[in-house]
């Protein structure tokens, strides 16, 4: 008689919630892969141009991987004037000849090439990323300038159009090198950003320079011309030679650049550890199934390490003690690193005491801000893997200091000099999010599962504490509020809440870089580490951390 098959029912539930939110990921990536729509890229084919994915596709090594970062940003945002896919820019880390570069193309399917405001802050992050890393960065332009309805939201400030021209001067400075391409319109301020780099092409027939356009020309001064004699291949390269090399269509133009950065030289690497890669002995795609899927369920966080790094192998560092986060020693995709994983675990102390899973109490957040300093004197790069509800709270959390202890993981993250990756794979609440290396800590990628959730805090609690608010001051007016009236109030509120923390939320926002399926989390780590390996490391400064 043959022994029955055991199924775990969990497991499966799990698996299958947690596969149906990566093929939503995917169905809606698809939408904005066609950017502007078909009937846009139809015209673009017809002037003889690609569209900006595919020159992104031609200009890297072929079946090289290709990090994008932003292609959810914008999403559900400017309704009112037609939505604007993945910003407006497609970009992400390539290989173009075996060598690491940004890359970022303006997408002139999407109301040609202007800029929003969400797509300054995605170049933003672009040259930020390029800065940090110290790689090559690669503009292929196609531009009409200024989003002009919204020009008050993208033009003035430090964190606007004009911080990219003076990012240009900075990585020239730096010894970063820029080369750009003019495939398309690149008009006003807009034309700064390829003259500032060091290199410039541009195309035959459909590339064009000008601070001013024909049209604005002919307002301001009277003067009659027309865009190829103002500002076409042959006038800015015979003859006023803004630019460096004329190239006849978009293939040539590619294929240029990628002549260029073929004769650069080596850089020294930063030197972080790195061995031959193993795939996790524990297959990649289980977390599916021990991921919950109802958010709230504990979990075994530890198995879900092993089906991340090499051999599912990891030293964990004070076990025994702080046991709501998970500090240890490993490899993934053969690079050293250090990894902080909150443990979603129910788990009891020294004392006796239950410690509830994804809650960050004062030893753990002693014994994490040590780790991370350890990490900074061995020059081990940092992963942080956020399953976070947030500090402990109550009586005896104050009186034990949980303030103090998470002034220390705080301060740590933030002085830290590793690159440090993060990882939102479930929750990601309140200052958990900050002591986790939340985006504003400074991860050199900061990426997403589709189960992530990112807020201030969960979506029930925050609706009951908006409803006592809400509830309290009709009542200080002497307004009563019936149990139906409640109800509808609460239901409002926690709609309005939970859109709000999903990842897509985060994502359009450039709160994440991406939003990736949990079986890419290896691959976006080791690009991360290796971007990051160009860079130097400075000196580590733990500030007013007290140990």
């Amino acid at each position: 008689m043959e022994t029955p098959i055991k199924v775990d029912l969990d497991f499966n539930r799990n698996e299958d919630t947690n596969k149906l939110e990566v093929a939503k990921m995917r169905r809606m990536l698809k939408t904005v892969f066609l950017g502007g729509g078909q009937i846009r890229i139809d015209k673009l084919h017809k002037k003889g141009k690609m569209t900006a994915r595919e020159r992104i596709d031609f200009l890297i090594d072929k079946e090289s991987d290709f990090l994008e970062i932003g292609a959810f940003a914008g999403n559900d945002m400017y309704a009112e004037y037609g939505g604007c896919p993945a910003g407006g820019v497609v970009g992400g880390i390539g290989y173009v000849n075996a060598r690491q570069c940004v890359i970022v193309a303006n997408d002139a399917t999407v109301k040609a090439g202007a800029w929003f405001p969400i797509t300054g802050k995605k170049n933003l992050r672009f040259q930020e990323i390029a800065m940090e890393n110290r790689l090559p960065i690669i503009y292929l332009v196609d531009s009409a300038g200024v989003f002009l309805p919204l020009q008050d939201e993208i033009f003035p400030d430090k964190e606007h159009f004009g911080r990219i021209f003076r990012n240009n001067a900075k990585m020239s400075s730096m010894g970063i090198p820029q080369i750009a391409a003019i495939m398309g319109s690149c008009v006003a301020g807009g034309a700064y950003l390829p003259i500032m780099s060091d290199e410039a092409l541009i195309v035959e027939g459909t590339g064009s320079i000008f601070l001013a356009g024909p049209y604005l020309v002919k307002a301001a001064i009277g003067e009659t011309v027309d865009k190829e004699t103002l500002g076409g291949a042959t006038t800015q390269s015979e003859i006023s030679g803004v630019t460096d090399y004329k190239v006849k269509d978009d293939k040539s133009c590619l294929n240029t650049i990628r002549d260029l950065i073929d004769k650069f030289g080596k850089r020294e690497k930063t030197g972080f550890s790195r061995t031959e890669p193993v795939p996790p002995a524990k297959e990649m795609k289980e977390i599916y199934g021990i991921l919950p899927a109802e958010r709230s369920k504990p979990y075994n966080s530890k198995e879900l390490l092993k089906c991340l790094v090499d051999n599912s192998e990891f030293t964990e560092y004070k076990a025994g003690y702080g046991k709501t986060i998970i500090c240890a020693y490993a490899r993934i995709d053969g690079w050293s690193v250090g990894i902080v994983a909150n443990n979603r675990q129910v788990v009891k102390n020294a004392k006796g005491e239950v410690q509830f899973g994804g809650v960050i109490y004062s030893d753990s957040a002693d014994k994490a801000a040590r780790f991370i300093m350890i990490c900074n004197q061995k020059k081990i790069p940092l992963v942080f893997l956020h399953d976070v509800t947030g500090f402990m709270v109550g009586k005896r959390s104050e009186n034990g200091g949980i303030i103090k202890d998470g002034a220390k993981m705080v301060s740590a993250v933030s002085n830290s000099t590793v690159p440090k990756f993060t990882v939102v794979m479930g929750n990601s609440y309140g200052a958990g999010n900050y002591a986790m290396c939340g985006k504003a800590y400074d991860p050199r990628l900061i990426v997403a599962w589709p189960t992530a959730k990112i807020a201030v805090m969960g979506g029930s609690q925050a609706a009951k504490v908006l409803l006592q608010i809400q509830t309290a001051s009709r009542k200080a007016k002497g307004e009563e509020i019936s149990s139906e009236e409640e109800k509808a109030i609460l239901d409002k509120i926690t709609a309005k809440y939970d859109a709000q923390t999903t990842p897509y939320y985060a994502a359009s926002r450039l709160w994440v870089d991406a939003i990736i399926d949990p079986l890419e989390t290896r691959k976006v780590i080791s690009m991360g580490i290796e971007a990051a390996n160009n860079a130097p490391v400075e000196k580590f400064n733990p500030g007013i951390i007290q140990t």
